[in-house]
């Protein structure tokens, strides 16, 4: 994992959108995009208030506005004063990667035409670090979906089995924990429109609740036995396991594939070959794109999908279900 140091420094403001009584700390953001970040298909629940955003982390609902290099950022309940001063606007900055040398990170990419191109547009887009469970049922969540259905899905999940939080006049709401969806009935996940999904939810969240699964030790583990253990659960492919070692265990080398990556891959790198089997296309970006991987992969994604919805094209995100 890296690890820089990151001092922060913050002053107050009030945002006339949400309420007269929400501050805002200022903590710095350099050479960051949160626009970017937020709909880079990472994460799924944050919505565009204003001249911001209005999210959850964690327990907390969390405004958040970009100022050039700067971060606006405003917390709701529940209250906890003793901790906001400096806890909360660093934990912000632990979400957004803030301490990531994203200039060096980018300078390791390979130097080849699409990622040149995928790195310029995507300048200042991070990898966030998301809490493991939550991160972990998103993406079983995702399966065989395109980004805006997703979105819907994970607003519907919040409300029904998260608990409510107001910011300003703005509500949020968290994300459930392991043993609410393992106590869930069928119709309750069948109503956030989860479809077989919902199965596979339960089920893998039964497990992390009971402690079969454990996802804070699984922490220790190398990459390989991590991915094995993540497959292991219902619903995991490996390309969600990489999704989830990626966003939330800071495993940067993970390198998901869905089916943008995989067509980047088959007309960029072999385009002339057309027997190219899934495994060869794994083998290839877990060597070519190297220990920044996954921040290749989601430049790559997210310079492709946006590509996509200029041109119209079809805007699936996902994989078959296998994956």
């Amino acid at each position: 994992m890296l690890r820089h140091s990151f001092v922060i420094r913050y002053s107050c403001f009030v945002i006339p959108e949400l309420s007269s009584s929400v501050k805002l700390a200022t903590i710095p953001a350099p050479d960051f995009d949160l626009e970017k970040t937020l709909d880079s298909g990472q994460v799924f629940h944050w919505e565009k208030v204003g001249d911001g955003f209005v999210g959850a982390i964690g327990d907390r609902a969390v405004y958040l506005e970009q100022r050039g290099e700067f971060l606006r950022v405003g917390f709701g309940g529940p209250p906890k004063p003793t901790r906001e001063p400096r806890v909360l606007p660093g934990m912000v900055a632990r979400y957004f990667a803030l301490d990531h040398p994203l200039a060096e990170i980018c300078d390791s990419f390979p130097k080849d035409p699409v990622m040149n191109a995928a790195r310029d547009f995507c300048r200042g887009l991070r990898i966030t670090r998301q809490p493991k469970w939550e991160c972990l049922a998103t993406f079983i969540c995702s399966s065989m979906k395109q980004v805006a259905h997703i979105r819907q899905i994970s607003l519907a999940v919040r409300k029904q089995f998260g608990e409510q939080r107001r910011i300003g006049d703005q509500l949020v709401y968290t994300f459930a924990s392991p043993l609410r969806f393992a106590q869930a009935s069928e119709k309750e996940l069948h109503d956030c429109k989860l479809g077989y999904r919902a199965k596979n939810l339960r089920a893998t969240a039964r497990l992390v609740s009971s402690g079969q699964a454990d996802l804070e030790e699984w922490s220790a583990l190398s990459d390989s036995e991590l991915r094995k253990q993540l497959c292991a659960l219902p619903g995991v492919g490996p390309k969600i396991a990489n999704c989830v070692m990626l966003f939330a265990y800071e495993r940067l080398r993970a390198f998901p594939i869905d089916v943008w990556i995989e067509r980047v891959l088959r007309q960029h790198y072999f385009s002339g070959r057309k027997k190219m089997t899934a495994q060869r296309l794994r083998q290839f970006s877990e060597t070519y794109f190297g220990e920044h991987g996954g921040y290749a992969q989601q430049y790559l994604f997210h310079h492709a999908r946006m590509n996509g919805r200029n041109s119209s094209r079809s805007r699936d995100s996902s994989t078959p279900r296998s994956s």
